[in-house]
């Protein structure tokens, strides 16, 4: 499935868009602050139901409007048939509204994984910088996108923390503590929690094959010794005790901390190369490429599970690549093995070097001005 026509209004610096993409390779190319970003940020909420960058909608609409509307049309690859249209839209003072096939989903998690789509943006870095937080959601995200299931496990474990974490602090609050209480919240997360951590022990198993590859397909050059590694870092890990017995002997410490100290939601995922930490001692240009081995063996892994090819969004993903490098991804993404793709950059010259090296590659190249767009092709 590919995204054919994009129709916005009053959407970040967009009065009104209209454009149809190629079903393969897309370039936005413009100076900085144009609106390139913002044109995938729509693209990733037709898929989300949400922006990659700022999680309060509202913010998102255009400065003096009083909605904005995201409208796409989709094409099936191979298949033919009538397009298949979906409409994120927002009123100031309401609530979001999706629309798949023109009907409204119910639920937001129901529409999440009809759409596929990865994004690899420069904010990334924070998956190696950040707190476990940004890697326990990256994560997450993969597999929720290819198991409903997966998903309501979190969204009960959630739940459930929520639930546990407001009951500590009233004990806090009011100097005292229900054994009685807690436990109820206990066996929640146990039911939900457990489960969790088994999935994302098999998700690792089967994903480290595919981020191996890419990033010897994106690094082939890599010197002997530079081997990435991604450590699933929980406290179910084998020996320890079980969930149920560590929230239990945490109850008196989370009660005087005022919320749940032990969990899946405090699991962390380390990335090494070598017998190294990447955060500590890895270069920019291996930060970048692990990053972008990352994202793309997230999309191998949600084609292979979902069987079709995610859109794929690189948002400025060229700086600290070398242009052999940045030839060798693009080559790459326009292959096959893909489907179709958005780039941005902000060099022209740069892409069309590149498709020179590659004319038979199907490819759009957009000029982005000021919310606008004009195809040089």
């Amino acid at each position: 499935m590919y995204i054919d026509r994009l129709l916005l209004a009053n959407f970040k610096n967009y009065i009104y868009l209209d454009v149809s993409f190629s079903n393969n390779v897309n370039c936005l190319v413009g100076n900085n602050g144009v609106g390139k970003t913002n044109l995938l940020d729509a693209l990733y909420y037709l898929s989300f139901c949400k922006s990659y960058f700022n999680p309060v909608d509202s913010q998102n609409i255009r400065m003096g409007a009083d909605y904005f509307a995201i409208n796409g049309q989709y094409l099936l690859d191979d298949e033919g048939g009538d397009p298949v249209t979906v409409a994120c839209t927002l009123q100031r003072g309401q609530s979001k509204k999706m629309k798949f096939n023109k009907k409204q989903c119910p639920t937001f998690a129901e529409h999440i994984g009809r759409l596929p789509l990865v994004i690899v943006t420069p904010s990334d870095q924070n998956l190696i910088l950040g707190g476990s937080e940004v890697r326990r959601k990256f994560v997450d995200g993969i597999m929720s996108q290819v198991d409903k299931n997966y998903l309501q496990l979190l969204l009960g474990y959630q739940k459930a923390l929520e639930q546990r974490n407001r009951l500590l602090k009233q004990f806090y609050d009011d100097n005292y503590f229900d054994e009685a209480s807690i436990a109820v919240w206990d066996e929640q997360l146990v039911r939900y929690g457990e489960p969790i951590v088994e999935e994302r022990r098999r998700f690792l198993n089967d994903f480290m094959p595919l981020f191996e590859q890419y990033y010897v397909l994106i690094h082939p050059d890599a010197p002997n010794g530079e081997k990435p590694s991604i450590e699933y870092v929980t406290q179910l890990a084998e020996g320890a005790p079980g969930l149920e017995g560590q929230l239990v002997d945490a109850r008196r410490r989370d009660a005087q901390m005022q919320y749940t100290t032990v969990g899946p939601h405090k699991d962390d995922f380390e990335f090494g190369i070598g017998e190294f930490s990447v955060k500590r001692f890895g270069s920019q240009g291996q930060q970048k490429t692990f990053l972008l081995a990352l994202k793309l063996a997230q999309f191998e892994y949600v084609r292979m599970h979902l069987g079709t090819k995610p859109i794929l969004l690189l948002d400025d993903v060229f700086d600290k690549l070398d242009m052999q490098r940045v030839s060798q991804l693009v080559l790459l993404v326009g292959s096959d093995r893909f489907g179709q793709v958005f780039i941005t950059d902000t060099q022209p010259g740069r892409v069309e070097s590149i498709f020179e090296q590659a004319p038979d590659m199907p490819h759009k190249i957009f000029t982005v001005e000021n919310g606008e767009l004009r195809t040089e092709n």
